[in-house]
């Protein structure tokens, strides 16, 4: 069985680094690895189009780089199926979206933890990837990688706010992640992310993950952005996302090469706008 970079790091109480992906191109991933920047790279699949083949060669691309693990971003449901499939593919890890009470946190690692007496999950034996189909199917092993798995959870509703104490004594929850868009939407404040409401939240969150010994993570797009975080004691990070990347480059280089040609900024695409 593969060793799991993320969970050694965590183990270790050592800093973490990852990034975000939207696309499921392979190659994209082996980019990740190629930098030797960071220790795992998450797989949105929350938001992004998928297959399972697609997982399959996710895992295969993160395998090519011993100093990288994968995590996969879940639906809340079908939140066991999901997990399931991502570990078997070999991506090792799981953040799972929108939980808002204990049974909802309970669920989220016992989809992870392997159906034995000692880990008490429901994560039966599968021939996947991950035990190399056929070769290290339902071996001690198998039971210690599905309890080396990182089981992170997002934060982003209020009733999960309001119940963080009980949601963060369930056992086996490894890290936590606040979303702040998802929040200010569920109190009714859409779309405002700062407002000193969803701050307070964030800063609740993390001071609270802190105090029970769960690692709290900060989704950033840019390094100056995480100092607000490491005063708050923050030391696990996922920076920047493939998509807006890319977006931010063809809005800024298209702008510029319009003003280059004479021609004004309404005459670009009807995306120009987008993301003000």
């Amino acid at each position: 069985m593969r060793a799991n970079r993320l969970r050694e790091l965590l183990r270790q109480g050592k800093p973490t680094l990852g990034t975000h992906l939207l696309s499921s191109w392979p190659t994209v991933v082996e980019m990740v690895g190629q930098s030797g920047m960071f220790d795992y790279v998450e797989f949105l699949g929350e938001y992004a189009p998928f297959d399972l083949y697609a997982l399959d060669n996710i895992g295969r691309a993160i395998e090519l780089f011993p100093s990288m693990s994968g995590m996969m971003k879940v639906d809340q449901e079908p939140r066991t199926f999901l997990a399931c499939r991502a570990i078997g593919a070999g991506i090792q890890n799981i953040l799972f979206a929108d939980p808002r009470t204990v049974q909802d946190v309970e669920a989220c690692v016992k989809a992870v933890r392997a159906e034995s007496p000692a880990t008490r999950g429901i994560h039966g034996v599968g021939m996947r990837r991950d035990v190399g189909v056929i070769r290290d199917v339902g071996k001690p092993a198998f039971v210690q990688a599905l309890n080396d798995a990182v089981v992170a959870i997002m934060i982003e509703k209020a009733p999960a706010v309001e119940n963080l104490d009980a949601l963060l004594s369930v056992p086996g929850v490894d890290m936590v992640q606040f979303g702040p868009a998802d929040y200010a939407m569920s109190i009714g404040l859409a779309g405002q992310f700062d407002h000193a409401q969803v701050r307070e939240a964030e800063k609740f969150v993390i001071e609270t993950a802190l105090e029970k010994g769960i690692a709290p993570r900060a989704e950033i797009s840019h390094p100056d952005q995480a100092r607000r975080y490491l005063d708050l004691g923050v030391k696990h990070f996922c920076i920047g996302w493939d998509l807006r990347i890319l977006f931010d480059w063809f809005q800024a280089q298209g702008q510029a090469m319009l003003k280059l040609l004479g021609r004004g900024e309404k005459e670009g695409g009807a995306a120009g706008n987008y993301g003000r």
